[in-house]
């Protein structure tokens, strides 16, 4: 099953209202923002991080990186780094590469948000491919995820 299909019946029985928009191809985060004519800070970028055996997601705003040394420290993880495509690609077989949504949950991975993030009204994010997303209220991403919200993030700018 298409990972869109999976979260849309997720996110239908719990209620939820969102919508799926399609787009011309965006390969990053701050391209989904200007593919949609959006703020960044309302994209989210989710980026796969390793400790050990266990995987875990980051979430945070188009514009921002992950500040590996904030998050090792909030985690507790001192081994915590980035993980490679290829070692993570196996956990997302619904998806396109680094296409998948913030919804750790749906593959057992804790998720983990940037504070700015969770201050949006409104969360947009991929849907599984580099053409389609999802937009719905930050409040039901976080009611239906429980993530871990802290500041980890750092402009790259």
């Amino acid at each position: 099953m298409p990972i869109l299909t999976k979260l849309t019946e997720h996110l239908d029985a719990s209620g939820v209202r969102y919508e799926v928009r399609t787009h011309g191809t965006a390969f990053t985060a701050r391209g989904v923002a200007a593919a949609e004519h959006i703020p960044g800070s309302e994209v989210a970028k989710v980026v796969i991080l390793r400790s050990g055996a266990e995987f875990m997601m980051a979430v945070l705003p188009a514009l921002y990186k992950v500040d590996l040394t904030q998050l090792r420290h909030l985690t507790g993880r001192p081994e915590l780094h980035l993980a490679s495509e290829e070692e993570f690609t196996g956990l997302f077989p619904q998806c396109e590469a680094g296409a998948m949504p913030p919804f750790g949950n749906l593959y057992g991975l804790p998720v983990w948000v940037d504070e700015p993030l969770s201050r949006q009204p409104e969360i947009v994010f991929n849907a599984g491919t580099h053409t389609q997303t999802v937009h719905m209220a930050y409040a039901d991403f976080a009611r239906l995820v429980k993530p871990r919200v802290a500041s980890f993030g750092k402009s790259e700018d």
